[in-house]
């Protein structure tokens, strides 16, 4: 993203991955300017994903797993909506 030299529109993430969250990724490529919305996407339950900080008001998010369909429909909503709906 750096390299391009402007944000992208949306991060598609999963929340639990090695090394750093989602959240914290998205919350630091929030911090640089480099996104504008961010989807989450997990198979853990919800339990899991809480403890990730992740199930609260204003973030998008996708259970795995999921059908081409049901992601684009989510992906098309993210877009569409307004951006505190999709934040890091």
């Amino acid at each position: 993203m750096e390299e391009r030299g402007r944000p992208v529109d949306l991060l598609i993430t999963d929340v639990v991955m090695p090394g750093m969250s989602g959240r914290e990724l998205a919350r630091e490529l929030a911090r640089r300017k480099m996104i504008g919305r961010t989807l989450y996407m997990s198979g853990y339950t919800d339990d899991a994903i809480v403890k990730h900080g992740v199930l609260e008001p204003g973030i998008a998010f996708i259970y795995k797993p999921f059908t081409v369909d049901a992601v684009m429909l989510k992906l098309r909503e993210v877009l569409d909506g307004p951006a505190n709906q999709a934040r890091a």
